[in-house]
């Protein structure tokens, strides 16, 4: 098992990103602590993956960094120690356009998707800087990259594309302490918002038509992604943005 006797957060744990995440490292011999606000979408989702003995679910607002911080040292006191943690958790806003946009939903944005992942990264990072041993996985998207024609998401694009400078300057801050983080950008992914439209035969048709490989991606893709680049299997890759796109920027920049 690649993760075996692990231990690993995963933020947005009850997410169809988080959900694939967290069932492939319990499947890997992890213990993995679903980390979300709603406590009972992740008791669900504890159901659902099928291995109740090797997942925990802690409701955290990782806006609230007293709230991160009281969880980090609770499963510190619990399992002695934090191997992995992955920041899956996400916000983003239905497509208009900017000026359209309410300073309330620009700051949800920028709460949930920098400032979220700030606090947990920075309260996980004091945990394993004294061992000196860690791995770190951002959840980002290719829209950091890339705008695309008559989706607007100015904001949202924004806030990944900070998280993919976050990932290479904490990498390079913290790899003389053994820790590494990476970013995995998600593309067209079978989950989330997307699904309803995907239920229809003819929209993903469309969709698929414009990607190299011819599919969406599930949320298994990512989970596959993640695993990688949390294992030891990549002791050597720091500082990395890899994108699970299905060739999509590669085509189309």
């Amino acid at each position: 098992m690649r993760l075996n006797e692990k231990v690993a957060i995963v933020t947005g744990a009850s997410s169809d990103i988080g959900k694939g995440i967290a069932k492939r490292f319990v499947d890997e011999g992890a213990k993995v602590i679903l980390i979300a606000r709603n406590l009972e979408q992740l008791e669900a989702t504890r159901k659902e993956i099928g291995n109740e003995e090797s997942t925990v679910s802690i409701s955290c607002d990782l806006t609230d960094e007293s709230q991160v911080l009281q969880t980090v040292n609770q499963i510190v006191d619990t399992y002695g120690k934090i191997d992995i943690l992955i920041n899956n958790a996400g916000a983003i806003n239905d497509p208009i356009h900017f000026h359209e946009m309410q300073d309330s939903e620009i700051k949800k944005l920028i709460d949930v998707n920098l400032f979220g992942v700030f606090h947990m990264t920075k309260a996980v990072l004091s945990k394993m800087s004294d061992v000196k041993n860690g791995a770190i996985v951002n959840i980002g998207s290719i829209s950091s990259e890339r705008a695309i024609p008559r989706v607007h998401l100015a904001v949202y694009s924004s806030t990944k594309a900070a998280i993919a400078m976050f990932t290479k300057s904490i990498a390079v801050e913290y790899a003389r302490k053994n820790i590494r983080c990476n970013c995995v950008n998600p593309g067209i992914i079978n989950s989330g918002m997307i699904k309803p439209y995907l239920d229809d035969p003819q929209a993903r048709k469309v969709l698929e038509e414009r990607l190299p490989l011819a599919r969406v991606g599930e949320p298994e893709d990512v989970a596959n992604a993640a695993l990688y680049l949390a294992s030891d299997e990549a002791n050597w890759v720091t500082g990395a943005i890899l994108n699970v796109d299905g060739g999509k920027t590669a085509s189309e920049g």
